[in-house]
């Protein structure tokens, strides 16, 4: 993968110190334990606004994580697509999920060191159900997920924990969907909490 925001050290301090700065002049905090572990699926919820990408940014320079994340194919246009992979984009083609599961556990593979931030919800808009990509991309690699949160609410925002996938989804998703168990997001009426589509 090409190299990012996050791996450009004088940049990357200068947004670590720029993003706490803006998030407490904005009344956030930062509450989230730090992964140890190399590789692992990040799932950013709830995600229900465009303002979920620039917080979630902001809180990764904040915990000097170097993360990437997947957006859909339009996010890149051809003027704009050099700055969205150094900000640690990844285009998406919706078309083809199952391929895009495959890719993402081969790269996982291949990498000593891989974070990619994974929104459960798949779109900003009103959903009645998870995908499940992100759990079968963690199974599969055999990585853990991080639970990452933004909470408009009270203004906070990090990683619960990590979650250690079971293998089996019928178990493993209720309990990560209880996690967000009264976590608040930016139009809390857009996101679920029902069950998977399998």
């Amino acid at each position: 993968m090409p190299r990012t925001i996050f791996e450009t050290p004088i940049v990357n301090t200068l947004l670590h110190w720029l993003s706490r700065i803006i998030l407490k002049l904005l009344g956030w905090r930062i509450e989230s334990i730090h992964p140890d572990e190399p590789r692992y699926v990040m799932v950013a919820a709830p995600h229900t606004s465009n303002w979920d990408f620039p917080y979630t940014l902001m809180v990764c320079f904040a915990l000097k994580l170097n993360v990437h994340w997947m957006g859909k194919a339009s996010l890149f246009p051809p003027l704009l697509k050099p700055v969205m992979l150094w900000l640690g984009g990844i285009p998406v083609n919706r078309q083809q999920p199952g391929q895009l599961v495959e890719a993402t556990i081969e790269a996982f593979h291949n990498a000593d060191k891989l974070t990619i931030i994974i929104p459960p919800e798949g779109t900003r808009g009103r959903v009645t159900h998870w995908k499940t990509g992100f759990y079968r991309i963690a199974a599969g690699a055999n990585v853990p997920i991080a639970l990452a949160f933004l909470d408009y609410k009270l203004k906070k925002g990090g990683i619960l924990c990590m979650f250690q996938t079971s293998g089996n989804i019928d178990l493993d998703m209720p309990r990560i969907r209880a996690c967000y168990s009264g976590i608040t997001g930016k139009k809390p009426l857009q996101f679920a909490e029902n069950h998977p589509d399998r």
